[in-house]
């Protein structure tokens, strides 16, 4: 073959020429690439946005109604209503029992006895996600989702006993090292006394209830009563005394009455990573039990968590025990433990002792992975 420079000239002629008769459907074919691309990411984005991993609330939070709390950069709901059961406009009613709402609505995860009917919504929630993103990493949760009856139905007592959702082949024991989430527990040590400031705030007991807790009164109603408590508190079933708690976040749902009268803990659960925020396992709140009281023993919804206690007042006579594992707290300091373990909690100090005060936030449980944190917000998110 003549490779002679006029033969060249010819050849590359003749390529010219043909990239420029196919230029057009070249730059056709590009543009309709970009346009598909762009319509894929609207309808994903469109029908539901994912939750946020680390703290924050999620865009379809906000189209349900949201406001900004002054000096936070948060989204809260403009209602300032929580609980789980709240979903397509239904309010969540029933009793307070250790501090959830059992409203016995069929929307409601917590209140729904397991069964069949939760297992299929579990299972159907845990396809839409997949069909919407990825089976990848589902392996653990699909199982959890497969044995459900198996885990939460037998009859045998046991130690550990998640009353929603097990996630199985999970390391677990009643107490955490303060390692396990070390960042976010050196974070809440540090806030210690902002976090006491703001309770110190909040707290203001009317005379009659602090006359009742004085007493050591009440029973199972919880003593003095929600009628006798400020605005934003509650009054929990106890076998003896009273417990009064105090919700930023109730079941993955924010109280926005109560985060503007606690700015400076709303802004720390912003900067916690490993904050439950989006799912209804998610809670921070303010705990206190009166001396003379006793929290029943039972278990928590998941084992996919980890309940962190900042102490803030301890008085003597103070103690939690996880799984048959007695602890005390102590001020200023995390106690971590798993709540799926059967816990309760003892006050048996005086009345000169006053109450045990602790800042109750829950974290994830540092063996679940990120996609499984993210399937789980998913599945459980309130109002799902």
């Amino acid at each position: 073959m003549d490779w002679s420079l006029e033969k060249m000239r010819e050849l590359v002629a003749g390529g010219m020429q043909s990239m420029r008769e196919c230029e057009s459907s070249v730059l056709g074919t590009a543009l309709c690439v970009v346009l598909l691309f762009v319509w894929y990411c609207y309808r994903v984005g469109r029908e539901q946005s994912i939750p946020g991993l680390r703290g924050g609330y999620s865009v379809a939070e906000t189209r349900r109604g949201s406001l900004a709390v002054p000096g936070t950069g948060s989204l809260m709901p403009s209602d300032g209503v929580g609980g789980l059961g709240r979903s397509k406009g239904r309010q969540c009613t029933g009793e307070e029992l250790n501090g959830f709402a059992f409203c016995q609505s069929p929307e409601c995860f917590r209140c729904t006895h397991a069964g069949e009917g939760l297992n299929q919504r579990l299972y159907h929630s845990l396809q839409d996600y997949a069909k919407r993103y990825t089976w990848a990493g589902m392996g653990r949760v699909h199982k959890g989702v497969r044995d459900q009856g198996r885990y939460l139905l037998s009859g045998r007592p046991s130690i550990q006993k998640p009353e929603v959702f097990f996630l199985p082949d999970l390391p677990s024991a009643p107490f955490f090292s303060r390692d396990a989430q070390k960042h976010d527990v050196e974070l809440l040590e540090r806030s210690f006394p902002a976090l006491l400031a703001e309770f110190e705030s909040v707290y203001r007991l009317p005379a009659a209830a602090a006359a009742a807790a004085a007493r050591g009164g009440g029973g199972s109603s919880g003593g003095g009563g929600t009628s006798s408590l400020p605005p934003g508190w509650k009054a929990n079933s106890t076998p003896r005394g009273q417990w009064w708690t105090f919700y930023l976040v109730n079941q993955g749902m924010p109280l926005a009455m109560n985060a503007r009268k606690c700015p400076r803990a709303w802004r720390v659960l912003g900067q916690l990573r490993t904050f439950i925020a989006n799912n209804v396992f998610g809670n921070a709140c303010f705990s206190v039990i009166t001396p003379g009281a006793t929290i029943a023993e039972h278990y928590g919804p998941t084992n996919v968590r980890v309940r962190c206690h900042l102490g803030l007042k301890v008085p003597a006579g103070c103690e939690l025990v996880v799984g048959g594992e007695p602890q005390c707290w102590s001020e200023g300091s995390c106690l971590l433990f798993d709540d799926s373990f059967l816990h309760t909690v003892f006050h048996e100090g005086t009345a000169e002792d006053g109450p045990r005060v602790v800042f109750m936030v829950d974290l994830w449980h540092p063996n679940v992975a990120a996609a499984e944190r993210q399937a789980l917000d998913y599945i459980f998110s309130p109002g799902h």
